[in-house]
């Protein structure tokens, strides 16, 4: 009898949201945009490009506010600036004597300062806090379609170059020594991520996507040194804590990026702790030798 009883509140817990129809639709568009973060962000954990997705996360501010002050789809404006941004970095990058993180900090910040400076002065209907933190919860249909378009334009690129992506991130010398064009991967890399940050922005919001590009690859980097695993768990572990996160705003009313991003938080601490190889505690009962910890940083394809 007290299962009985232990089981229907949980059924009434999973049920009760799925009885609205925005709630629905919250739902299984952070389960989508979950799975593309997901699946660049293993690519962006082997390249260690988690200071170039933040750089175009605010950068795509004032494209965002132009876009709507022309009134033509934000994502349009959204991909040119934050595409815009990372030209911007490699041309600094090569004709001054500047570190790539000094650029890339300076690049971004101006980005954002001018997308906050046109917020103030182009009169529109733009919620910065939306922009800032998402609002899947209100997404329009307008926005649904970009979302959906921009995400499965980043899946497909990637399917289709997946094995020259990998080696670019993996090791970009010995991609360019067997003939491979890696110009072309560095900006094939930058579009899609571009493109992932433009399908996250209605649910994480400018300031969590980096997130949700960088957390749940490097979960699953600590459990795994197969690639195709790690792309498995990566996707696991986002789609999971988008849909858990979307049930958890709407049972305690909280943000819900603020949920999804906790939960994968969360999550990476778990792995980080108990990854039965490269977690903290078998590190304490294992003295790996060096070669071991090596191996690590190069999972296999």
């Amino acid at each position: 009898m007290s299962d009985t009883i232990a089981v229907f509140p949980l059924w009434n817990w999973l049920v009760e949201p799925l009885q609205y129809g925005f709630l629905v639709q919250a739902i299984w568009v952070s389960a989508f945009v979950g799975l593309v973060c997901a699946v660049l962000s293993c690519y962006i954990t082997l390249k260690g490009w988690s200071l170039m997705g933040d750089a175009v996360s605010h950068a795509v501010v004032p494209g965002v506010v132009v876009a709507y002050a022309l009134n033509i789809p934000f994502a349009i404006g959204a991909f040119l600036f934050g595409f815009g941004a990372t030209v911007a970095i490699g041309y600094i990058k090569s004709k001054t004597r500047l570190k790539e993180d000094a650029v890339i900090g300076v690049v971004f910040t101006g980005f954002f300062a001018f997308g906050l400076v046109l917020v103030t002065k182009i009169p529109s209907n733009i919620d910065l806090f939306h922009i800032l933190f998402g609002n899947v919860l209100g997404i329009s249909q307008q926005d649904i379609i970009q979302t959906v378009i921009a995400g499965m334009i980043t899946l497909v690129v990637i399917l289709i170059r997946r094995k020259d992506l990998l080696l670019f991130c993996f090791d970009p010398n010995h991609a360019q020594a067997i003939g491979l064009n890696t110009q072309l991967m560095f900006y094939t890399l930058l579009s899609v991520l571009a493109l992932t940050i433009v399908t996250a922005l209605q649910t994480a919001g400018i300031i969590l996507v980096i997130a949700m590009l960088v957390t749940p690859g490097s979960t699953a980097y600590l459990l795994t040194d197969r690639f195709d695993r790690m792309l498995g768990i990566s996707i696991a572990t986002s789609v999971f804590s988008c849909v858990m996160g979307t049930y958890l705003s709407y049972h305690f009313d909280v943000s819900t990026g603020g949920s999804i991003v906790v939960l994968l938080t969360v999550l990476f601490l778990v792995a980080m702790v108990f990854a039965p190889k490269y977690g903290i505690l078998a590190q304490n009962s294992h003295q790996y030798l060096k070669p071991v910890e090596n191996q690590a940083q190069y999972p296999k394809i």
